[in-house]
């Protein structure tokens, strides 16, 4: 039997698991060969069992009765975190949500090692809370709990930018003064470290961390602001009343363009609400599109829909978002520039944080030799563009998109627990 450690990165958006194989690090197969999980959980009504990942996305997508859940993580330190959702009779919290996903990369752990694992470092961001300690400490405790309950006994705790580092590190010659760069689905995270092989060979890294920050914005932001911008005005956000003296209410528009508020425009409350508004729509016809749309369960199939369109926007200059539901037939269409105009003030505030990071290590950034990018968001044009720009020397590596966290968090793991 293998030892029994791991690493897990619970993510926003796609989770990995790290263990350490014939003294390397690598990652477990999680859905047939595929080392990345969607971080997605479908209640399926009809069998009655519970789908993670590709399969809980694929069901929802093909129209099988049943609940999808996805961005969990970014309940972790919120008020949603301790409140529970109906699924069929049953009221269940999101916090245990979180630990059926938990248990689910437990299981496939310990089908690789062949054992029972009661040993993990769980991946955290540097902030799960902006500027809130009290909420951030919060938000590691109740991950913590989601683990506990589902039987890991021993658990640390590392920040994903430190694991990237750590899996970076393995390919490295000579010393460097890193910037890591880790811009995930619910956060972006940055630090600077210093890496060599020699120092990857100590216990004790603290002072080879000059600096890290986090900031609360990632991927599924921009596709709640992309959403906001260009697709839900569709369905009627932004319109007016009747009488031309105020726009339709917001919020029931604003909660079917975030990932984990899709589910609260599902309930009989907010259909009645939404019928409300429609008689006050001066276009009740765009307000109909968006009943179908809610009436269909049809919110994260959208979502996922402008999530594509995003990537798209990566390698062409335009992209659509076509809906085609018998009652709500509508294309929205996005050009790259639309993209950067909408998601331009989220990335200042990125770039300002990265720029932070640099001032905190008291480092120039002449000084900084590499910079190690990870994580879907690193693929975005102005982010990417604009990071870059405070550090025009450094050489620029790119890591395993999705994989490198989980492989740091295994090579953490081995010095905690192997």
């Amino acid at each position: 039997m293998h030892q029994a450690f791991g690493g897990i990165d619970f993510g926003t958006s796609n989770s990995t698991v790290g263990v350490i194989r014939n003294g390397k690090a690598r990652l477990v197969p999680l859905e047939g060969e595929q080392p990345t999980l969607p971080s997605a959980v479908f209640f399926n009504f009809e069998d009655g069992h519970t789908y993670f990942g590709r399969r809980a996305i694929g069901d929802y997508t093909d129209s099988i009765e049943g609940r999808l859940m996805r961005s969990l993580k970014s309940v972790l330190g919120s008020s949603l975190a301790h409140e529970k959702t109906r699924i069929k009779a049953r009221q269940i919290g999101f916090i245990d949500i979180i630990g059926l996903f938990i248990g689910h990369l437990r299981t496939r752990l310990e089908e690789d090692a062949g054992g029972v694992v009661e040993s993990v470092v769980l991946g955290r961001p540097v902030q799960f809370v902006d500027d809130d300690p009290q909420a951030d400490a919060q938000a590691q405790g109740e991950l913590e709990k989601a683990a506990r309950a589902q039987g890991f006994k021993h658990i640390a705790f590392q920040f994903e930018p430190i694991a990237a580092a750590l899996d970076y590190e393995q390919k490295v010659t000579r010393e460097e003064l890193a910037l890591i760069i880790d811009m995930g689905g619910g956060t972006s995270d940055f630090s600077i470290v210093r890496v060599s092989p020699e120092r990857s060979r100590s216990t004790d890294r603290k002072d080879d961390i000059l600096a890290s920050r986090g900031i609360h914005i990632g991927g599924t932001d921009f596709d709640r602001l992309l959403s906001i911008a260009h697709v839900i005005p569709e369905l009627g956000y932004l319109s007016a009343t009747k009488d031309g003296k105020r726009n339709l209410p917001a919020s029931y528009f604003i909660d079917l363009a975030t990932w984990q508020r899709i589910n609260l425009v599902y309930t009989a409350k907010a259909m009645t609400h939404l019928r409300q508004i429609r008689y006050e729509a001066a276009r009740a016809d765009l307000v109909d599109r968006f009943i179908h749309v809610v009436e269909h369960r049809y919110g994260h199939a959208l979502a996922a829909l402008v999530e594509k369109a995003k990537i798209e926007l990566t390698d062409h200059s335009s992209a659509e978002v076509a809906v085609k539901l018998p009652g709500a037939v509508f294309a929205a269409g996005i050009t790259r520039a639309g993209l950067e105009a909408t998601i331009a003030r989220d990335i200042a505030r990125v770039t300002e944080t990265v720029a932070q990071t640099i001032r905190d290590a008291q480092v120039k950034a002449s000084d900084i030799t590499a910079v190690f990018l990870t994580g879907g968001s690193t693929a975005i044009p102005l982010a990417r563009r604009e990071i870059l720009s405070l550090v025009p020397r450094a050489s620029v590596i790119e890591g395993d998109m999705f994989g490198s966290v989980g492989l740091g968090l295994a090579l953490d793991a081995q010095r905690k627990f192997g």
